[in-house]
């Protein structure tokens, strides 16, 4: 028998029906309440609604789990590539050798971007956000392939898209850094790999021979990975709302990446980084700050350690420290800000007030210290969190479309002014 949630209102019962999920979460399916009973339900900022039932991503913060597709996420880091594991979220298996090679061959042959965009991008002052010159780039590949606009588009349209995707992402996200800066774009090496080719786009000065760093590559791949997809969180369902109405994957994942853009969703790195460097200037005295942190009147809070949605551990966190560790140690930094953060760490770990709280440090402390060490400026956090979080964009939009789920369109409460008679302005 159908397990059932009993709503009482206005003396009649209504019976809504319960979804259980492969892992065993449950729902109450609303989809008809309004019809039934009139009532819309009030959640604001959809902390307790389920706007789609996916068979991407699996999250259990009370336990420490991420899984991409049932495959957990420290497997997948420790023995997949950032291409594979896109191709995973994507398409929903792990690629066989050959659809592996296709796959990334099919990326390298769309890593150049038309020359207009450099137009584009010419318009853009050098005081410019990163993450603002990445968002329009990626929305103007409508211009340049207006195809995909058509929403019945072929499988094999859809597919080129998502490829293209997949190649133009780290080109537009090293220009946006060399607009900044005011360098010179550097275009993609396509005898690299995806990591390798961007931080050579990146890195590498005119008349100047620039070598990858393997070690480096890895760490940066095996962030993309981590970052690849973290469930319906805002720009996720961002991206999931503006493609309900049909819009190209380019524009709708646009509209992602100005979600990721609030620093409330894809600014935690950056905000670690400015923590350590407001402990630096205030002369480093780590004990001085572990003692406001915990001080309950004190508004400081350490940036980096817990998280929201991770009541006990970060799965991820145990995963980058080790090539945060690789990095640092490979390129041998001599930087305070970055000492300051192995000395929080230290203290972290072994103090009991953070372990009895379960304040370890978490994903974004560990990749703030990574993009330090590879001196990426702290506008660019967000934009490598963009690279890496793409294909579960993209899956995401892929999802919906073939559900054939329907335009997004929340309901609201409203507390406005009532009626009035209109007043005309010679009598206000």
């Amino acid at each position: 028998m159908a397990k059932t949630a009993q709503l009482t209102f206005n003396g009649q019962t209504y019976e809504l029906p319960i979804i259980e999920g492969s892992e065993n979460e449950t729902a109450i399916d609303i989809s008809e309440l309004l019809e039934k009973t009139g009532l819309v339900t009030l959640d604001i900022g959809y902390k307790n609604t389920g706007a789609t039932k996916s068979a991407i991503t699996f999250l259990d913060g009370d336990h420490g789990i991420l899984r991409y597709r049932g495959y957990g996420i420290e497997d997948l880091a420790e023995k997949s590539t950032f291409l594979e594991v896109a191709y995973l979220l994507i398409f929903g298996e792990l690629p066989t050798t050959e659809q592996l090679k296709k796959f990334t061959r099919d990326i390298t042959t769309h890593t150049l971007v038309h020359e207009d965009i450099k137009k584009i991008l010419d318009g853009f002052p050098s005081t410019s956000h990163p993450m603002g010159v990445l968002a329009s780039l990626f929305c103007a590949q409508t211009a340049f392939y207006p195809e995909s606009l058509d929403p019945n588009r072929s499988a094999e349209g859809v597919y080129l898209s998502i490829v293209r995707s997949l190649a133009k992402m780290p080109t537009f996200a090293a220009w946006s850094y060399k607009n900044a800066v005011g360098h010179p774009v550097n275009y993609p090496d396509n005898s690299l790999d995806y990591c390798s080719r961007f931080l050579k786009m990146m890195f590498a000065l005119p008349a100047e021979h620039y070598e990858v760093d393997p070690v480096v590559a890895n760490a940066l791949d095996k962030l993309l990975i981590l970052h690849a997809d973290h469930e319906q969180n805002c720009s996720t369902s961002t991206v999931r709302i503006v493609g309900s109405s049909k819009a190209s994957i380019y524009s709708s994942i646009s509209a992602g990446i100005n979600a990721l853009w609030g620093p409330l969703h894809g600014g935690a790195n950056q905000e670690v980084i400015v923590m350590l460097e407001a402990i630096r200037q205030d002369g480093g005295n780590i004990e001085k700050w572990i003692n406001k942190a915990k001080d309950k009147n004190d508004p400081f809070r350490l940036m980096g350690f817990g998280h929201r949605v991770y009541k006990n551990f970060d799965p991820r966190a145990k995963i980058i420290k080790k090539a945060a560790d690789d990095v640092l140690n490979k390129l041998g930094i001599n930087d305070p800000v970055l000492d300051i953060a192995m000395k929080l760490e230290e203290v972290a770990l072994r103090d009991p007030y953070f372990i009895e709280r379960k304040l370890y440090p978490n994903v974004d402390f560990y990749s703030g210290i990574i993009y330090r060490a590879l001196g990426i400026p702290v506008d660019m956090f967000t934009v490598m969190f963009a690279m890496g979080r793409l294909p579960g964009w993209i899956a995401q939009w892929k999802e919906l479309r073939e559900n054939k789920e329907p335009i997004g369109r929340p309901r609201q409460v409203y507390v406005g002014t009532k009626s009035r008679p209109y007043v005309e302005i010679a009598k206000r």
